[in-house]
């Protein structure tokens, strides 16, 4: 669950939301229609391309622009396992961590790595190491409860589990009132 593995496809510096996921597409819901247009404006034949698991590279400020919340779900929805940047736009971030899709810094793995490597990922100490030559970066590894958020598929899947068990203790309690 915290290992992700896939091959690299990279995209340069302030790749804002319309290029990962154009305007003309903001009035659709369904995820599945959302990712046949991931990076359509970057590259048109991106979702033909890729396989699941696969992992987007990018430079410096990935997912400028619009706050999207369909920006990054677009990307989740393609399947892409993660996206490695210089750096996020900050409502970027947040919008990839409500919906469930980890995102790693790492400017140094962003200037290194090369499309079509092969990386493997650990969300968990946020190690990123390129498989033919073994070497590794470092990213910020989520607090427990980010980990957690990504875990359950975004923030509203953790708050329901979190829910949940409030709620039955509440109906049990009210049981045992009767």
């Amino acid at each position: 669950m915290f290992i992700r593995r896939g091959k690299v496809w990279t995209f340069g510096d302030d790749l804002d939301t319309d290029a990962i996921l154009p305007a003309r597409y903001m009035n659709v819901f369904d995820p599945r229609e959302l990712a046949r247009h991931c990076m359509e404006d970057a590259d048109p034949n991106f979702v033909e391309k890729i396989s699941p698991g696969d992992i987007i590279v990018a430079g410096k400020n990935f997912g400028c622009g619009s706050s999207r919340e369909h920006a990054p779900l677009a990307i989740k929805a393609a399947g892409i396992s993660c996206v490695i940047a210089g750096s996020f736009a900050r409502i970027f971030y947040r919008n990839a961590i409500n919906i469930g899709l980890p995102i790693l810094e790492s400017p140094e793995a962003a200037s290194f790595l090369e499309k079509g490597s092969t990386v493997e990922v650990n969300l968990q100490n946020g190690e990123i190491m390129e498989l033919a030559s073994g070497r590794k970066f470092k990213a910020a590894a989520f607090p427990p409860f980010m980990q957690e958020i990504i875990a359950q598929g975004g923030l509203i899947n953790f708050v329901r589990g979190k829910a949940r068990p409030a709620v039955m203790k509440e109906e049990q309690s009210g049981e045992d009132n009767q």
